[in-house]
């Protein structure tokens, strides 16, 4: 299934709430909302760069930026309202919203339902109360436990997006939370470090010195635990990192923080080189070899193996009483997320590990 979403950013748009790390209220100034008689030519565009007889594919017209579900009544009837006709045409497959877990009801969810929502995003953040207060998310734990269930119930698809490096937040708390988040078995998940951004609460106390961003490496580190989790569990993970919009490349717009245009990516390049390491040494404890190696992968994995300026590689190769990896060869043979091993002049694998071997052999 090809999924696209079709992005309709209503900044701020609902919330009644100024959480710690945000500064959507001064985007917002600067980029306002469409209004609802816009948001069929911003669906339309994108839908004209879509092919529409490609094999399964799922187009959903989603509102993001916004806690949509505190918006006035009104104005979801009409945002909703001006995307039946592509809904009734075919055009696209439902609709997506993001929210704040406390403006989930019954009431509201039967509306949403009425209206052609499928996909339902949740701003969780963590699952401690700690760390929430400290956020000021306004909310709890159970809060977000007895949201998720309701929009279970009524069939939606769940969103949960996550946090890591908030106020008062750990590596321990962070784990805690994935495996919360697994229990409630979400479709979806999106995880975000937190970026100390301008004019924001978490600037005053980042410049007061009582909050400590991560540094890119823990983040990196961190979400990398929780990555291999959600994967080992079969639940998506659709982003890792903020998406590097204009606003964040702008000057002076982020403070601090583990802010990197691919994130994402060094997240999973992390993830092969711990399954790297586990192949490297399961092959040489097997064949006991002195000689250099190769690795295999597949050809859409092969930055990941490498690394950025093959840092993969050049970790491997320091690691004691293991031999050397000269390099790492595409192979048509190989699937996503699995690698291979052999000798180094060798034009094959001699031996493999899937991501799922991997994870049954780290995770444990």
């Amino acid at each position: 299934m090809r999924h696209y979403n079709i992005p309709i950013f209503i900044p701020h748009l609902g919330c009644p709430f100024n959480c710690i790390f945000c500064n959507q209220k001064n985007i917002a100034q600067h980029e306002p909302a469409p209004a609802a008689s816009e948001v069929p030519i911003i669906v339309q565009k994108a839908l004209d760069t879509i092919p529409a007889a490609w094999p399964g594919r799922e187009a959903e017209a989603a509102y993001f930026g916004g806690s949509f579900t505190a918006l006035d009544k009104k104005l979801q009837e009409d945002y909703l309202l001006v995307l039946q006709p592509f809904l009734d045409a075919g055009s696209i497959d439902g609709i997506r919203i993001s929210t704040r877990p406390d403006f989930i009801d019954h009431s509201i969810l039967g509306f949403l339902l009425d209206n052609g929502v499928t996909t339902i995003e949740l701003g969780v953040q963590s699952l401690k109360d700690e760390v929430l207060k400290a956020s000021c998310r306004g909310y709890t734990t159970r809060t977000v436990i007895n949201a998720c269930g309701m929009i279970k119930e009524y069939g939606f698809k769940l969103g949960v997006q996550l946090m890591v490096g908030l106020p008062g937040d750990s590596y321990e708390y962070d784990m805690d939370t994935t495996i919360g988040t697994i229990s409630i078995e979400p479709d979806m998940v999106r995880i975000y470090p937190v970026l100390v951004i301008k004019d924001t609460g978490l600037e005053k106390l980042y410049l007061q010195g009582h909050y400590q961003p991560l540094e890119l490496e823990e983040a990196v580190s961190i979400c990398c635990e929780m990555f291999l989790r959600f994967q080992q569990k079969g639940i998506e993970i659709i982003r890792m990192g903020l998406h590097p919009a204009e606003e964040l490349r702008e000057e002076g717009i982020v403070i601090a923080g583990p802010f990197h245009p691919a994130f994402g990516e060094l997240v999973e390049q992390e993830a092969f080189k711990k399954q790297a390491r586990v192949l490297l040494q399961n092959y040489f404890n097997i064949k006991n070899l002195d000689s250099d190696l190769k690795l295999f992968t597949n050809y859409r994995d092969l930055s990941k193996m490498i690394g950025h300026k093959k840092a993969n590689l050049s970790y491997l190769n320091h690691l004691e009483s293991l031999p050397c990896v000269k390099g790492v060869q595409a192979d048509e043979q190989i699937k996503k997320d699995e690698l291979g091993i052999g000798p180094a002049g060798s034009d094959q694998p001699e031996a493999s590990l899937s991501r799922t071997e991997f994870l049954e052999i780290y995770l444990q």
